[in-house]
């Protein structure tokens, strides 16, 4: 595996990066409106980044905590004994590989990778690790955390809020 090179933009990529991430659905020329540009100009932009991978899908953030109450996510802390000349890279390929598998990191601190596990129930997870995870040459350990609740994910919050009784503050 290969590093990422850097990829530079400008002023106006950023700025419809900021927009795309915030909302997928934004029109090119919703995009142009708001940042007083051609769509066309827009286009160029998305397509380049579309090719080289800085945009590498469209994504709608759904709260699966009140549509699947009932599917069980874990993270897991990897320990792993890094190979000569590619370091962590190859395990955390082996890893991510998995379907059950929705992401992967390499940390600094006592574990080296987390994953990220999701899965329909405890068992099917618990077993993953076991007879996947724990099984992958250089893996020397796990600690499986199951999530039980989640609040905030991607900065959207996913808790039902009360209304605040506090009076807003103007100044």
């Amino acid at each position: 595996m290969h590093p990422f090179k850097p990829y530079k933009t400008d002023e106006t990529g950023n700025a419809i990066l900021e927009i795309l991430a915030t909302d997928a659905k934004a029109a090119p020329s919703d995009i142009a409106l708001q940042l007083n540009i051609p769509e066309a100009k827009v286009k160029k932009y998305i397509a380049q980044f579309e090719k080289e991978r800085i945009i590498l899908r469209y994504k709608t953030h759904i709260n699966w905590e009140r549509v699947r109450n009932n599917e069980v996510h874990a993270l897991i802390e990897v320990k792993v004994t890094p190979e000569r000349g590619i370091g962590f890279d190859a395990v955390a390929e082996a890893i991510y590989r998995f379907p059950e598998v929705s992401s992967v990191y390499l940390l600094s601190g006592s574990y080296d990778l987390l994953v990220q596990v999701e899965g329909p129930t405890l068992q099917q997870v618990s077993l993953f690790v076991s007879q996947k995870l724990a099984t992958i040459r250089n893996v020397q350990s796990t600690v499986t955390h199951f999530l039980l609740k989640k609040y905030k994910e991607d900065g959207d919050i996913l808790v039902d809020q009360p209304e605040s009784k506090r009076l807003p503050l103007s100044i």
